[in-house]
C-alpha cells in the first residue's frame, strides 16, 4: 500500500526504549521498513527511558514501546496497567516477542494519516 508519497507535517513516531534492550533495532528497523513501504515521510524519534520518575511520567509500559502520534500501536493497552524499566513483550499469533506486530504498526500510521 503506498499513500501517495505523503510527508505528514507533524506527524511523529515514538520508539521508547531502556538502555540495553535487545529489541530495540527490531522495533526500529520494522518502523522505518513500514514507513518506506507506505512512503511516509515522518519523523521517527527514539527516547530513552532512564528511570522509573520518567518511565511514570510518560506512561511507559516497557521497552520497546512504539507510538505513533502519542499512541501505543499495541491494540486495547492504552492506559497501559504499569510503568516498568524492563522489556515489553507483545503477543503475535503463535508467540510472544519483543517488538509489536507488523499490522499493528501498519494500521497505526494509516489511521493516523488519516487523521491530519
Amino acid at each position: 500500500m503506498d499513500l501517495g508519497g505523503l510527508t505528514v507535517s507533524g506527524l511523529v513516531i515514538e520508539v521508547l526504549y531502556v538502555q540495553h534492550c535487545p529489541c530495540v533495532p527490531a522495533a526500529l528497523s520494522l518502523v522505518q521498513r513500514i514507513c518506506a513501504e507506505l512512503a511516509v515521510d515522518t519523523e521517527v524519534r527514539t527516547i530513552l527511558i532512564p528511570d522509573q520518575a520518567t518511565a511514570e511520567r510518560v506512561r511507559f509500559p516497557g521497552s520497546p514501546t512504539v507510538r505513533v502520534a502519542g499512541r501505543d500501536v499495541e491494540p486495547g493497552v492504552e492506559p497501559p496497567v504499569e510503568y516498568t524499566l524492563e522489556c515489553r513483550l507483545y503477543r503475535h499469533e503463535h508467540r510472544l516477542t519483543g517488538y509489536p506486530q507488523e499490522r499493528w504498526v501498519r494500521d497505526a500510521l494509516v489511521a493516523a494519516v488519516g487523521r491530519t
